[in-house]
């Protein structure tokens, strides 16, 4: 669900993009047929995709904030994907003076790659790019200036997103320039496309540890003990007990670092006037933490989980 529209030459690179993201929520035979039916034309805008999917019974969740358009050096920089089962495919383009490469992806992984000195180049689905090739043989001039041309793209994004309901109505539009000779530029490109990806690959390093510590965390959360018996008093100082942990209990801090294992004693503290004695039990009844002979009240610092 994009359109990117670039030009590559001695004057420099300019690039423009669309904004909008799309995602479907329904059976994958559904959202194919969906998105069959907006890549070939026959939806042509947003009220018509909403009607047909719901006759379709599909969710949508329509977006028109995404930058797939940037600047990276002296190099622009525009990316469309498509997400499978396993794996993000991206196609990027990256542009200066007087040169460009397209890179295909699979993760982080380069498995395809094209270089050139200048072209006009169209990233876009069927419809997009069959409308955009039209539009800029109509509009377009090589002796138009940078900042002209930038105008001319933003103004076909514009005209197609009245056409077809995959392009929004807002776009970014970027313009880089280098001074290098022509032998220099692929160079160039090479070590800022390398730089470009070592800084994928670690964020889809980071975002896979966040996803399994979440997921950690999920299965963690899942083990709070919100009824039954803790453990019993071991020891008291005025209002601080510790309690020692039962053998199937152990305590967490609020970031989910192991504080205590079973058997081991954890601080605690009794509220009100109540007292607590030696090897009184400690339990949650009715999510409250208290002391089972006298039900005073525990406060405490930490989760109390099950072992899983």
């Amino acid at each position: 669900m994009s359109l990117i529209i670039a030009y590559v030459g001695k004057k420099g690179c300019v690039m423009a993009g669309d904004k909008r993201r799309i995602a479907y929520f329904g059976s994958k035979e559904e959202r194919e047929l969906l998105e069959q039916e907006i890549y070939t034309g026959e939806i042509t805008n947003d009220e018509e995709l909403y009607a047909r999917a719901e006759e379709l019974e599909i969710s949508l969740k329509i977006t028109d904030d995404a930058t797939k358009v940037k600047s990276l050096e002296n190099v622009a920089v525009g990316e469309v994907s498509s997400r499978g089962t396993m794996e993000t495919k991206r196609k990027r383009i990256y542009g200066t003076t007087n040169g460009f490469q397209i890179i295909e992806l699979t993760g982080s992984e380069i498995v395809n790659r094209k270089r050139g000195e200048s072209s006009i180049i169209v990233f876009g689905n069927k419809i997009t790019k069959s409308l955009a090739n039209e539009m800029l043989k109509k509009r377009w001039k090589p002796s138009f200036s940078l900042k002209y041309m930038g105008d001319i793209f933003g103004q076909i994004l514009d005209d197609i997103s009245k056409k077809t309901p995959s392009v929004g109505t807002k776009y970014d539009v970027v313009i880089q320039q280098n001074d290098l000779y022509k032998d220099k530029v692929q160079p160039y490109l090479d070590e800022v496309i390398e730089m470009d990806i070592n800084l994928l690959a670690k964020f889809r390093a980071k975002l896979r540890d966040d996803l399994l510590q979440q997921n950690e965390t999920i299965k963690l959360a899942s083990t709070i003990i919100d009824e039954g018996p803790v453990g019993v008093v071991d020891s008291i100082d005025e209002k601080m007990i510790q309690v020692k942990l039962n053998p199937d209990v152990r305590a967490f801090d609020i970031n989910w670092k192991l504080l205590a294992k079973p058997g081991e004693n954890v601080i605690m503290f009794v509220e009100g006037d109540d007292e607590a004695l030696l090897k009184d039990q400690v339990v949650i009844e009715n999510e409250v933490l208290c002391i089972k002979r006298n039900k005073a009240n525990l406060k405490c610092d930490i989760i109390l989980c099950h072992l899983e």
